[in-house]
C-alpha cells in the first residue's frame, strides 16, 4: 500500500482518515456479512453458502469488487446478488463438465473479471457478467454424460441437492437444502437407481464396464437418506419404486402416484414445461430421458438471464 499510495488516493492525512473511517469500515462490514452467509443461508445471498461449500474462496474478492463505499444498502445488496449468481452459474457449469474449480485453475480468469467489474453500477454489472457467461463455450448442454466418479462425489452430491431442493421449493414446499447436505446419522447419500448387478441388464449391455459407466450417469442418480439405501438399496427397480414415493419430490417423480392429487408439483410442471414423467420400469431409455430432464432443470436453476432479471426488477 505504501508503494501504491497515490494510485489508491492516499496522498494527505485526510485521505488516510477517510480510508479507515469510511472505506475500511464499509468493506469490512460487507466482508463479515459474506462470511456469515457462507455458513448459513441468508435470504437473497444463498449462493454464497453454495459457493463456499465448493471451497471457492475467490468469491469474496469478486463480490466486493463492484461495491463502492457510498453505495446504499439496497444497491450493495443488488450488486452482491448479481455477482454471487454469476459465480454460482460458473461453478455449476464447470462441475457439470468435469472442470476444475481450484484456486490455481481459476485465479487468473477471476482476477480479470474483478478488474472489469470494479465499481460498476448494477445494470452494467449484470450486463458484463452475463456477457462473460455467454463467452463460455461449455454449458450444461456440452456434456450429456455427466456421471459420478471417485473425484466428484461431494460436488455431485451438492448439485443433486440443488436440483432436489429446487423442485420441492418451486412446488410450494419449504427448502430442505441444509438437510440434504448435512452430515450425521440422518444424512442423505447418492442413490443409484440401478443396483450394481450388471447381470440384470444383459439385454442392453454386453459388457459390465459399459453398464457401470451408464449406471453412474446423472439420470440414474437420486439423493436419499442413508437409512433408505441400507433398507432398499439392493432391490430391483420395480421393488424400490413404491418406496421412492415416500421420499423427496425428485425421487417421488418416478412413481405415477406423484402426479395425482399433488397440485403444487403439477402446477410447477405446467409452468416450467419440464419433461417430468413416471417410470414403471427403468431401462436405458428411461435413464436417458431422466438425464435430459435433469439437464433442463439445471439450465432453469443456473440461467444467466437471472442476472439481467435482477436489475430489470
Amino acid at each position: 500500500m505504501r508503494d501504491a499510495a497515490r494510485s489508491i488516493g492516499l496522498a494527505q492525512s485526510d485521505d488516510f482518515y477517510r480510508f479507515i473511517d469510511r472505506n475500511f469500515n464499509f468493506y469490512s462490514r460487507q466482508y463479515l456479512r459474506l462470511m456469515a452467509a457462507s455458513q448459513q443461508p441468508v435470504p437473497g445471498l444463498e449462493p454464497v453458502l453454495y459457493n463456499a461449500q465448493h471451497g471457492f474462496t475467490l468469491q469474496y474478492m469478486l463480490l466486493l469488487s463492484p461495491l463502492r463505499p457510498d453505495d446504499d444498502e439496497a444497491t450493495a445488496n443488488q450488486k452482491l446478488r448479481i455477482v454471487v449468481q454469476f459465480v454460482d452459474i460458473l461453478l455449476a457449469r464447470r462441475l457439470w463438465n468435469f472442470r476444475s474449480i481450484a484456486y490455481s485453475t481459476m485465479q487468473y480468469a477471476m482476477f480479470l473479471v474483478m478488474r472489469d467489474i470494479r465499481r460498476l453500477e448494477p445494470t452494467p454489472l449484470a450486463e458484463a457478467l452475463h456477457a462473460e457467461l455467454a463467452r463460455e463455450t461449455e454449458t450444461f448442454a456440452s456434456n450429456d454424460r455427466l456421471r459420478l466418479h471417485q473425484q466428484n462425489r461431494h460436488a455431485l452430491h451438492r448439485l443433486l441437492a440443488r436440483l432436489t431442493d429446487f423442485v420441492e421449493v418451486q412446488s410450494g414446499q419449504s427448502s430442505r437444502y441444509m438437510d440434504f447436505v448435512s452430515e450425521g446419522k440422518t444424512r442423505f447419500e447418492i442413490e443409484h437407481i440401478w443396483v450394481d448387478h450388471p447381470e440384470r441388464h444383459t439385454d442392453e449391455f454386453t459388457h459390465p464396464a459399459d453398464f457401470a459407466e451408464y449406471r453412474n450417469r446423472i439420470g440414474g442418480l437420486l439423493l436419499l437418506s442413508k437409512s433408505f439405501n441400507a433398507s432398499y438399496g439392493d432391490l430391483r427397480y420395480e421393488e424400490k419404486l413404491p418406496h421412492y414415493n415416500t421420499q423427496n419430490l425428485l425421487a417421488r417423480s418416478l412413481h405415477p402416484q406423484c402426479y395425482d392429487h399433488n397440485p403444487g408439483f403439477t402446477r410447477f410442471i405446467a409452468v416450467s414445461g419440464l419433461p417430468f414423467m413416471p417410470h414403471d420400469h427403468f431401462k436405458k431409455s428411461d435413464l436417458d430421458q431422466r438425464g435430459a430432464m435433469y439437464r433442463q432443470l439445471a439450465e432453469r436453476i443456473w440461467n444467466p438471464d437471472n442476472l439481467l432479471a435482477g436489475v430489470a426488477a
